[in-house]
């Protein structure tokens, strides 16, 4: 058995991942009290409340052979303002740093939105590797990215698409960490061999049995929401086996004059109402009749959001009641029924067309990779569940993310001694033969 500590834990993502490969938490750190409370309901242990106090104070710190942390992935989003480190909660990940300088777990395993490792946030990307090297860790320049889509159902994936960033560091010592740089990602950005990603299916690998009739009511759509679901339908059904475009469709664009401040709009704006434009000058006929239709609430007081619609259901079935959707500020969106986008921290719950209703949260849970017989949100408000969902880590790649640079990294988790064998025997990986000097060295 090895001890990790779970900081940033949310509802317990790594707990799951890491328990289920022969850990023990011995600390966990969580501000928001919310999820803090399901962890502590589902984990048996309380979370500390701020990571700044334990790295001022290491001494509260028990020893431990891996540092865990989904570190706050706001500052880097694309749905935030993208400040990175100069946002204060960017921060915190010197917070971590100071604790691995203090404690010096033989690993390191941090997650967090893809786009930390993009463009817009090189700094904060530099910033980070070389804040790691100093404190003695070997981590790769190129970031290790994966989706639990790409994983089977044997080895713990699941059907969402959910790209996040990995970074895994074994402590060598800073002099070696900081010329042992060019590494190849932990695990191919790539489905695992032999497995097809369409092989997935929200009915069989998601749904669970319906709620019973006193709850059933939370999930199921409101008549507004079928209503816009419905009038899109129609258009669909009136377009015939015309080609739906990738780009968002812009019902208020579909005009044959451009519309005023048209040469103001950023280019992006202008290509979208250029192309909205053809595309209804082409389907002139059928989207005036599909306009002129009598109906309860006319398209001109739909929200501005449910006027927008994005296709992503391939070439098959045209019935939208077949497939995945989600209401979301860009448009209703539609994906075929195999796997889900991301979830994310919002309101945006899939709705499973078939049964009519979002997914509940044991459901989204599944998707994290929770088993949902023994995982519990308690009594807590739907809202904070699916939150909390949004936030989390995915299990099933924590596990074979780390699975993977455990076996690739054996010889200097080795010679840490025995926080490091501790991981390798917990992992059923033969521990080799190494002088406890080579990590120093």
């Amino acid at each position: 058995m090895f001890d990790f500590v779970d900081y940033f834990a949310g509802v317990g993502g790594f707990h799951a991942a890491l328990s289920g490969l022969g850990g023990r938490a011995v600390q966990a750190c969580e501000i928001d009290p919310k999820p803090a409370a399901i962890y502590e309901h589902n984990w048996n242990l309380k979370p500390e409340k701020d990571v700044r106090e334990l790295a001022r104070h290491p001494e509260l710190i028990p020893a431990h052979s891996v540092l865990a942390g989904g570190f706050p992935c706001q500052p880097f989003s694309k749905s935030g303002r993208q400040l990175g480190i100069a946002e204060d909660r960017g921060t915190l990940f010197e917070d971590v740093l100071k604790i691995l300088e203090a404690k010096q777990p033989p690993v390191v395993m941090l997650e967090n939105v893809r786009n930390l490792a993009g463009p817009r946030q090189q700094a904060a990307w530099l910033r980070i590797l070389r804040g790691l090297r100093e404190a003695g860790y070997r981590v790769g320049d190129r970031p290790t990215v994966f989706s639990p889509h790409l994983l089977s159902r044997a080895l713990g994936g699941a059907p969402q698409v959910r790209d996040r960033v990995y970074i895994l560091g074994v402590w060598v010592g800073r002099d070696r960490a900081m010329t042992e740089i060019d590494l190849d990602p932990v695990v191919p950005h790539t489905a695992e061999e032999g497995w097809d990603v369409s092989d997935w299916s929200i009915e069989a690998d998601v749904l669970l049995p319906e709620p019973p009739a006193s709850e059933i009511q939370r999930y199921k759509l409101s008549g507004d929401e079928i209503a816009w679901i419905d009038t899109w339908n129609e258009l669909l059904a009136m377009l015939g086996d015309a080609k739906l475009p990738g780009f968002p469709l812009w019902e208020f664009a579909w005009h044959q004059r451009r519309p005023n401040g048209y040469r103001t709009m950023p280019a992006w704006k202008q290509k979208l109402i250029e192309q909205n434009r053809d595309f209804y000058l082409t389907h002139r006929s059928a989207i005036d009749a599909w306009r002129s239709r009598d109906r309860d609430v006319p398209l001109s007081k739909f929200p501005a959001s449910r006027r927008k619609f994005e296709w992503q259901a391939g070439s098959g079935e045209r019935d939208l009641w077949k497939h995945l959707m989600q209401l979301r500020p860009s448009g209703i969106r539609v994906k075929q029924a195999t796997y889900a986008p991301a979830l994310v921290a919002m309101s945006q719950t899939p709705i499973f067309g078939p049964r009519r209703r979002r997914l509940t949260p044991p459901e989204t849970a599944r998707l994290q990779g929770f088993d949902p017989t023994t995982f519990s949100f308690a009594d807590q408000p739907d809202s904070a569940s699916y939150k909390q969902m949004g936030n989390a880590v995915n299990v099933g790649v924590v596990r074979h993310v780390f699975k993977a640079f455990v076996e690739k990294n054996a010889d200097d988790i080795a010679a840490c001694g025995p926080a490091g064998t501790s991981i390798l025997e917990s992992l059923g990986i033969d521990v080799p033969l190494v002088s406890t000097s080579v990590a120093a060295s």
